[in-house]
């Protein structure tokens, strides 16, 4: 996968080390990779009549009891410390804890009876709610994300899927969490910034600083290019050989684009409106998703914390190294409600509302009951998301979980009939097939999954 400023660099077989932004997942000797560049259309957001969709990846699990599903008439031990209040939408109450985005349920739809079966475990609800599958046999899907860049390509000289801020780390599974493209290959990856948009001092690296060639590194690359030139007909003519060469001459042409640099540049945004988004790591990321969706990205996936370790997070055992209810409500629900709804009002004034869908959804919910320590614990069998923009409809609810927020009382949703939502409404078949493995037909979204109908 491609990635801005990553950890380490990587050196290639000319002697050159390539800044580090442009650490790749190599197929090829000069490990150089873009998703789809080759399927490149015209630029601009939603002017070719696509749909684009910002990810907002709620890492650790919300409690659905504490946010967008309260439980007042249950016991203490279950609805817990918070108080549902009135949204702008008559009939829909959510949690005191997000006073804001009660101010615009308008704009987003509550999906209350989303489950799964699986183990509970961070991975494996990160596998599924990005992909709709969970893995086995080997066997990777790609990201909603990276399979639309597969099948519609970037626009112009963007990539089809960015990955804000950071992948997915350590959350106690050792399993892939599923930002990948999977089996469609690294090419299809999505392109990562790897950097924290709030740190003191941040700026995009350059895409191509002016003391990054210097005369050497330009006479050792003009060398490298003239020997592959020069090489035999069997390998100009190899595919794999053609796709290496075209992916540097992408590769260089992403690094030199003009139009990438200005999409990246957060620090051009006002004061005031990246004061409005927060100045956290979450917040400035969903500002830079709305820069790059503005530019022409196409899908944009922004995780909001990178593990579930040594950080305040939604998953909220109660006990050391998690936190409890209290303190989630005090730190990451008013940067969550503070984000969220300035990007959906931003977008909503810029016009880019009706053509970029915003989700925002976790791996699972939390036990019902509140524990000795005063947190919940890992629960899949019910939680709620939310979905607006694009096509889909605001200011609905759809689904209900059980008088204790346990099980899905009403319309369950499962995490393959989420991603059968988000390829309807990116335009593409839920069960357009794929090749698969060595081969194997696959769908985008298993065949039994439907889209939310009540959503459209």
């Amino acid at each position: 996968m491609i990635r801005l400023d990553a950890a380490r660099p990587a050196t290639f077989c000319d002697g050159l080390s390539r800044r580090d932004f442009l650490h790749a997942g190599a197929i090829a000797p000069l490990g150089l990779t873009l998703p789809a560049f080759h399927r490149a259309t015209a630029a601009g957001a939603g002017k070719d009549g696509d749909v684009n969709c910002i990810m907002l990846f709620l890492v650790g699990g919300p409690s659905q009891i504490d946010t967008f599903d309260p439980k007042p008439n249950a016991p203490a031990e279950i609805r817990g410390p918070f108080q549902p209040i009135q949204t702008n939408v008559a009939g829909t109450q959510i949690s005191e804890i997000f006073p804001e985005l009660a101010k615009h349920a308008d704009k987003f739809s509550v999906v209350r009876s989303v489950y799964h079966t699986a183990t509970a475990v961070h991975d494996t609800g990160h596998q599924m709610m990005q992909t709709g599958r969970l893995f086995a046999g080997g066997i990777e899907h790609p990201h909603v994300g990276c399979a639309l860049g597969y099948l519609k390509g970037g626009r112009g000289e963007l990539p089809a899927h960015v990955l804000l801020p950071k992948p997915i780390g350590r959350t106690g599974g050792n399993l892939p969490h599923g930002h990948t493209a999977g089996y469609l290959g690294k090419p299809y990856d999505p392109f990562i910034l790897n950097a924290d948009p709030n740190a003191p001092g941040f700026k995009v690296p350059d895409l191509l600083p002016p003391d990054y060639i210097t005369g050497v590194r330009a006479e050792r690359r003009q060398k490298l290019r003239e020997a592959v030139d020069g090489a035999t007909a069997a390998f100009e003519q190899n595919a794999a050989a053609k796709q290496l060469d075209d992916n540097f001459a992408l590769a260089y042409k992403l690094m030199s684009s003009a139009k990438a640099r200005e999409a990246f540049a957060l620090e051009k945004e006002p004061d005031k409106t990246r004061d409005r988004y927060g100045r956290t790591r979450f917040g400035q990321s969903c500002l830079m998703a709305r820069r790059l969706v503005e530019a022409g990205v196409r899908f944009v996936t922004v995780n909001m914390f990178e593990t579930v370790f040594d950080e305040i997070t939604w998953d909220i055992h109660g006990s050391r190294p998690f936190t409890d209810i209290e303190e989630m409500a005090k730190q990451v629900a008013p940067n969550f409600d503070r984000a969220y709804t300035a990007l959906l009002t931003d977008l909503a004034d810029r016009g880019l509302l009706g053509s970029t869908m915003v989700v925002a959804l976790g791996e699972f919910g939390r036990t019902p009951k509140v524990n000795p320590a005063g947190g919940r614990d890992h629960h899949p069998g019910v939680w709620s998301i939310l979905m607006g923009g694009g096509p889909l409809q605001g200011g609905r609810v759809v689904g209900a979980s059980d008088e204790l927020g346990y099980v899905p009382k009403a319309r369950p949703v499962t995490p393959a009939e989420v991603a059968a939502t988000l390829y309807k409404g990116l335009g593409l078949d839920p069960h357009h097939e794929l090749p698969g493995p060595q081969n194997r037909p696959l769908p985008l979204a298993d065949y039994n999954a439907k889209p939310i109908a009540e959503l459209f």
